[in-house]
């Protein structure tokens, strides 16, 4: 029997690493193929990728960037450090910049909040430049803190040299990683994230539209950017969701503004018409394991935290889900110590894929037994090893 490839690896944010790729049988929906230099596709909730080409290609991300500007400055609202109504001064550098802009003049005093609206929306080089001096003294000193936040959230294929997109030596991303960010945006922030789906901004008595075609053309859009250069062609990172399912695109690289909506469409169109994103409840998880030398024989573990998984559709009753752990699990055991993984595991056609995995938590102490009892205990685990030895051929 023939078998395909699963187009991509599975990823696990939560654990800050990718999965290795699995090979999936000929149940598992072919990838489409996009005019496009790379594309990812990956399902916010469960951070599995599900389609990716060329997805750690490093390219030029023009205006992508500023989904990483806007990612510090949600942070440091979230940390108290920033407030919308908080009014900045506009440098001279800001004034300059060229490209798309919110026609910020140094006279002004823009408030925060409208500088975010300015950037995500407008995608205002000069407001990215007022925010990045403002958070960090300087762009380039902002570009530094890019990079860290970057590392952090597992965008291995990422250098940022400025807060715009401008055109720079050694500016770089994937489509991977745009995606990857994407979701950490929606996982973050989830009340910021709002500001993606806006259609246009008024500031200064000028309206400007968003040029994200998908929030007119797509059921569900609600972000997120897009980007142009020479270098770097029409790219967009788009976003979706429908009856609980979200999914977030990347697609870099196509030949027009009607081009680089069109193709992400058909990508997040793809996750929805043959994926389901299922969320197990936590007593579907919990397991019960054996403990030796403690007061306690027995300990119910639980996921670290909710577990989302994507299988395609029509595989749904195929999902099983296997503990990991080292046995003979012994006693001291805290509360809330991990003792091994719970697999989400696709069996299908004889095949096995590990969708995702999650550490698993003890629900509460063992403490260690006395002596007598420990004593008991391994006498217990040197029988159960010597009749497993006797019924081996």
């Amino acid at each position: 029997m023939a078998w395909l490839k699963l187009i991509g690896c599975i990823i696990s944010l939560s654990m800050a690493s990718l999965a290795h790729a699995e090979s999936h049988g000929r149940d598992w929906p072919a990838s489409p193929t996009l005019e496009a230099k790379s594309w990812a596709l990956i399902d916010a909730q469960s951070e599995q990728v599900i389609v990716q080409h060329n997805a750690t290609e490093e390219l030029a991300p023009a205006s992508l960037t500023k989904l990483m500007t806007l990612y510090l400055i949600f942070e440091d609202l979230k940390l108290g450090r920033l407030n919308k109504d908080e009014r900045l001064t506009v440098s001279k550098k800001a004034w300059k910049i060229g490209g798309s802009t919110m026609f910020l003049e140094p006279r002004m005093h823009p408030k925060v909040g409208d500088l975010i609206h300015g950037i995500a929306t407008y995608s205002g080089n000069d407001a990215c430049i007022v925010m990045a001096e403002h958070i960090a003294g300087s762009e380039s000193a902002f570009a530094e803190r890019m990079n860290a936040k970057a590392k952090a959230l597992g965008m291995k294929h990422s250098h940022f040299v400025n807060a715009t997109g401008y055109p720079a030596k050694g500016h770089y991303s994937s489509a991977l990683d745009m995606a990857l960010l994407a979701t950490a945006l929606w996982r973050d922030f989830p009340e910021e994230y709002k500001v993606f789906a806006e259609r246009d901004f008024t500031y200064d008595g000028r309206n400007q539209p968003n040029r994200n075609r998908l929030l007119w053309t797509m059921k569900g859009a609600d972000g997120l950017k897009t980007g142009h250069t020479q270098a770097a062609g029409y790219c967009l990172v788009g976003s979706a969701q429908r009856d609980g399912t979200r999914f977030v695109s990347a697609v870099f690289g196509t030949k027009s503004d009607r081009q680089r909506a069109t193709q992400s469409k058909v990508l997040l169109e793809h996750g929805f018409r043959n994926f389901i994103t299922m969320r197990p409840m936590e007593r579907e998880i919990r397991r019960d394991i054996e403990v030796y030398g403690g007061t306690a024989n027995h300990v119910w573990l639980k996921p670290a935290h909710s577990i989302a998984v994507t299988v395609p559709k029509g595989l749904e009753k195929e999902l099983k889900f296997r503990l990991k752990y080292k046995t003979p699990q012994r006693a001291p055991i805290q509360k809330g110590q991990q003792i091994g993984t719970i697999e989400a595991v696709l069996e299908h056609q004889k095949q096995q894929t590990i969708l995702t995995q999650v550490p698993m938590l003890a629900v509460r102490d063992v403490e260690a037994a006395n002596w007598f009892g420990q004593q008991w205990d391994e006498l217990r685990l040197w029988w159960q090893e010597k009749n497993k030895e006797e019924v081996q051929p």
